[in-house]
């Protein structure tokens, strides 16, 4: 097809300035949306993590017909090992680290000890007294959603959000 001379195809100088402005204010808008939104799934990661930690510790303990134990550290890092070691059955079955589920600015809040021991029936060994809960939250975000997981004596574990901003019917609620 043939263009006269006088006519010319892309932006000009004013056009470019224009929408490169408007894709800066755009941009400048969303950016604690996004920082938050990327603190809050760190907090999940971390959560899903320390969860299922704990249902494999179970599982395990269930399908060696042992005591398993999962041992949870600073920082959302944990191991599941049997509580007696022998040739079936290993210190270390699973174990994460720090940095293979959650950052550094992620903390944990446990209402007891850091080891949970699960017996060949999957139940909780109530001696000594297990923690029930850990709170996952984050030193950084004011604007975070912090996560719960909780256990109960016949081992069933549970994530729930701990906010008292939601309602007494949501299943998210703890």
């Amino acid at each position: 097809m043939f263009l006269p001379n006088n006519k010319s195809l892309g932006f000009s100088l004013i056009e470019l300035l224009i929408g490169m402005t408007i894709m800066a204010v755009v941009i400048a808008i969303g950016m604690p949306s996004y920082s938050a939104w990327i603190q809050n799934t760190r907090i999940r990661t971390a959560a899903e993590s320390i969860q299922n930690g704990l249902q494999v510790a179970r599982a395990e303990a269930v399908k060696r017909n042992v005591s398993v134990q999962f041992v949870l550290s600073d920082g959302a890092a944990w191991l599941v090992g049997c509580e007696t070691v022998n040739s079936t059955c290993p210190a270390i079955i699973q174990s994460r680290t720090v940095g293979e589920g959650s950052s550094g600015d992620i903390t944990l809040a446990t209402d007891a000890a850091f080891t949970v021991v699960f017996n060949n029936l999957g139940a909780v060994n109530v001696s000594p007294t297990p923690f029930t809960r850990v709170d996952v939250d984050s030193s950084v975000a004011a604007a975070d959603r912090p996560l719960r997981i909780t256990i109960g004596v016949g081992g069933n574990i549970r994530m729930c959000d701990p906010s008292t901003t939601l309602s007494s019917t949501d299943p998210r609620k703890c």
